[in-house]
């Protein structure tokens, strides 16, 4: 994407997006971070949906946004995990809206962001620090069985990161190995959000983001790596189908 379709049209609909965000973040996490602990856990979730559900269709209609869903066939009824391609903020909002309840693997520091880290903490995430090693791996095996037995689905970003449109980072270990001591089936999805909501952008560009999820892999009687590698593959394969396909904001035009 070239620096001169950053349009100050474009800026004016980011503007619009970001004071929208400020105040419904608020609004939201106001409410989940105290009264929101008195509700049931799942009507909690289904309140913290419909925020999700508003920023969707605000980016549509401010920022045209749209998206497109291949294999919503996949979507399973009974607990899975899932493996995402993480590129952007837009897919931790709208993988929430797409799926069944689930529960995301995350930083604990995102607690403490103001609002919208009190409202996460009320649905209690599996929120591990990173810098713990095997702790955090089996912090993610205990809370994820949990979750798991409970009738959630996980949420796991195997890189642990967002990465740029077009890299591949390391995919860690954590969620294959909750997948083998399980037995769960592991369902991978890729997205190319990055090139339309990329990392640290303040514009939002117009467009259409495909979304592509697949079969469930398998995980009976199946090492961690092996489960890694089999969901690597065809996440990255699928990547290089769908990525680059329309002009990306990926140079960093744009950002702050």
């Amino acid at each position: 994407m070239t620096a001169s379709r950053a349009t100050p049209w474009l800026y004016l609909r980011a503007t619009v997006l970001w004071v929208e965000l400020a105040i419904t973040t608020t609004i939201w996490g106001l409410f989940l971070g105290t009264l929101g602990w008195l509700l049931p856990p799942a009507w909690r979730y289904q309140v913290a949906r419909s925020w999700c559900v508003v920023q969707l269709h605000a980016l549509r209609l401010i920022c045209g946004l749209r998206w497109r869903i291949d294999g919503a066939e996949h979507i399973p009824r009974s607990p899975h995990i899932f493996f995402s391609k993480h590129q952007s903020t837009w897919e931790t909002i709208a993988l929430v809206v797409f799926l069944p309840p689930q529960v995301h693997v995350l930083k604990r520091e995102l607690f403490k962001l103001p609002f919208f880290g009190w409202g996460l903490a009320s649905l209690r995430p599996i929120a591990i620090d990173r810098k713990a090693g095997r702790n955090a791996v089996e912090q993610v095996k205990r809370q994820g069985r949990e979750r798991l037995a409970s009738g959630r689905c996980v949420m796991i970003f195997p890189e642990g990161t967002r990465v740029l449109p077009g890299r591949t980072e390391r995919y860690r270990m954590g969620g294959a190995i909750l997948a083998a001591d399980t037995g769960v089936p592991v369902i991978p999805i890729a997205h190319n959000a990055g090139e339309y909501w990329p990392r640290h952008s303040f514009i939002k560009w117009p467009g259409e983001i495909r979304v592509v999820i697949g079969a469930p892999i398998d995980t009976t009687n199946r090492t961690p790596d092996e489960i890694n590698r089999t969901a690597r593959e065809w996440i990255e394969a699928r990547m290089r189908e769908i990525e680059g396909k329309e002009p990306a904001a990926a140079t960093g035009n744009g950002s702050t």
